[in-house]
């Protein structure tokens, strides 16, 4: 009886190539030693997904906090040049 092959295809799953020449060469163990690497090879592309999520989650924030840090530093310009302005006026008025 031959059970169909748990490990993933390596075909849109994104893993790097190792990975995928490691599941061909699973796939090639005896059945007694192929399911408990499976089960450990299962274990080290889920922690390898969840790596790449986080991994993509902290660029996406760096992104974003990039922009933030721009339009903070456009608004602190645009303060400066209102208070100078403000700062003339009021010398202006005072003299």
């Amino acid at each position: 009886m031959n059970k169909p092959n748990r490990l993933p295809s390596g075909e849109g799953n994104q893993l790097p190539r190792e990975l995928d020449e490691l599941a061909v060469e699973i796939a090639k163990l005896p059945v007694e030693y192929r399911e408990k690497m499976e089960i450990a090879y299962a274990s080290v592309t889920e922690s390898f997904g969840r790596r790449r999520r986080i991994l993509n989650l902290v660029q996406e924030a760096l992104s974003q906090l990039r922009l933030d840090v721009k339009y903070l530093m456009f608004d602190l310009e645009v303060t400066k040049s209102e208070r100078n302005e403000l700062k003339i006026q009021l010398e202006e008025e005072n003299f």
